[in-house]
């Protein structure tokens, strides 16, 4: 059997062959609706049921069937096209297996006896919700709108912030199975040509079946993970403004139908540290934002496994400082305590996820009240221990972004078993190992180091991590390096 047949004159082994092609009658929502078009041609016309807008259904249905004989001419198809189906997006197709991709995608196809080409109208409408502020990326000053399910709404909001005609927006389908719709976007003139090429690449030649937890998998697919590394590769963003600020910056989005993150390539380290917070705010503001979001960042990284390395080594610490440290006796180990409140807080981060919304502020108050001060009265915990794992994970959720922060608490894990289990050289040693860690992780080969502008050194574009540099210096600084 021809697997990619293509269309005949003869409608009933048209729809025979459409037959074996889609469950017509199997799946409830696929629709095969007989008509007659000019009161003596028979047309087959095929669509998904949930994806057809009605009223364009009812006015295409009513041109068809009310079409007088005498206004069809011998093609039949060029003058339903230009004459009579007056919509904006319609192609011919002639063979079987375009039509199949095009109709589960939301597609109508239109067949007519006697002639060998078909009809496709683009005529789908997907259920969708509105743009809205994404929960993870919340700013007090700014646009509210976030990006949705929706790929052809997303590539809107980011082409209404970017009106330039060097915004490519790339499309190509993803999954054997799912064929789920993937866009590449990024500016022409800005990006760098080996990079988009690789990534191209590496999307054409991606063999799975589906995209199942969407731009998540894609990510997996494209770049190549050690189990070892924590740390994110890729970010991720739904917010269009974040978008397009990237795009200019000459990176890559990339754009998965069905989810509402935008994953942007290639990234460093400081990526993520940034917030769209720090520029819908003064100079001086944002600054100030950045530089409490890196104590933040820093705390969550290293003030428990510092401060049970300095408890155990007194001697490391000056006269000053002699006060850090429990004063009452204690019969639970430091370091079990340290690792008994991760654990507490990453169970409560876990349930407070699956906790309907009305009930999260319980949760709160017990997990991080009650039973935090019932402990340290029933002698778990000394109070140090609660203060600075709170402080540490306050620090965590500083972090602006969420991949980043969780590979934060991993290495600061890590940190803790070692100093508890060598002390002062397994501190140093899981440093050690972490920064290596984090000078070998790369995304892509044409991509610049995880650690720029940091390693290697580059003061301009460090001093543009570090302080909040007014829009007009960016923007002068971008064109003299666009010119």
């Amino acid at each position: 059997m021809n697997r990619n047949p293509k269309l005949s004159s003869d409608i009933n082994q048209n729809k025979s062959i459409i037959k074996n092609y889609l469950p017509i009658k199997k799946s409830f929502d696929l629709i095969g609706r007989e008509l007659i078009i000019g009161q003596s041609i028979d047309a087959y016309l095929l669509f998904i049921d949930g994806f057809a807008k009605d009223d364009i259904m009812l006015w295409i249905l009513d041109i068809l069937q009310s079409l007088p004989e005498n206004k069809i001419s011998n093609d039949i198809i060029e003058t339903l096209i230009k004459k009579r189906i007056g919509y904006i997006e319609v192609e011919r197709f002639t063979d079987f297996k375009q039509m199949s991709t095009m109709v589960l995608s939301g597609a109508l196809a239109l067949i007519v006896d006697g002639v060998d080409e078909g009809i496709l109208i683009d005529a789908r409408e997907y259920p969708v919700r509105s743009p809205q502020e994404p929960e993870l990326e919340k700013v007090s000053r700014g646009s509210r709108d976030g990006l949705v399910e929706t790929i052809i709404f997303n590539t809107a909001l980011i082409r209404r912030r970017l009106r330039d005609p060097n915004l490519i927006f790339e499309i190509t389908s993803v999954g054997k199975r799912s064929k789920t719709d993937v866009v590449i976007a990024y500016l022409d003139d800005l990006v760098d040509k080996q990079l988009l090429k690789e990534v191209q690449d590496k999307i054409n030649k991606i063999d799975v079946g589906a995209l199942v937890m969407a731009e998540k998998t894609l990510e997996e697919l494209l770049i190549k993970k050690h189990w070892y590394n924590p740390l994110p590769q890729v970010k991720f963003t739904e917010r269009p403004d974040v978008v397009a600020a990237h795009l200019l910056e000459g990176h890559i989005a990339i754009i998965v139908d069905t989810s509402p993150s935008i994953m942007l390539l290639p990234v460093t380290m400081f990526h993520f540290t940034q917030h769209a917070e720090d520029y819908y705010q003064n100079i001086m503001v944002g600054t100030y934002y950045r530089w409490i979001r890196f104590l933040g960042m820093l705390s969550a990284f290293l003030l428990p496994p510092l401060w049970l390395l300095l408890v155990e080594n007194k001697e490391l610490l000056p006269n000053f400082l002699q006060f850090i440290g429990p004063k009452d006796e204690f019969t639970i180990p430091l370091t079990i305590q340290l690792l008994l409140l991760e654990f507490g807080l990453d169970i409560l981060r876990i349930s407070s996820i699956h906790t309907p919304s009305a009930l999260n502020t319980s949760l709160g108050i017990i997990g991080g009240l009650i039973l935090s001060d019932l402990a340290v009265k029933v002698g778990i915990f000394v109070p140090e221990t609660v203060l600075y794992m709170a402080i540490a994970g306050i620090g965590t959720f500083a972090t602006p972004s969420l991949e980043f922060a969780l590979a934060i608490r991993i290495f600061r894990l890590f940190l803790l078993i070692m100093t508890g289990l060598i002390g002062i050289w397994g501190f140093v040693g899981a440093l050690i190992i972490i920064f290596i860690i984090i000078c070998s992780c790369r995304s892509f080969k044409y991509g610049k180091a995880y650690t720029w502008p940091l390693i290697p050194l580059k003061l301009k574009p460090l001093s543009h991590i570090l302080f909040r540099m007014p829009i007009p210096k960016i923007n002068h600084d971008s064109n003299k390096k666009n010119s």
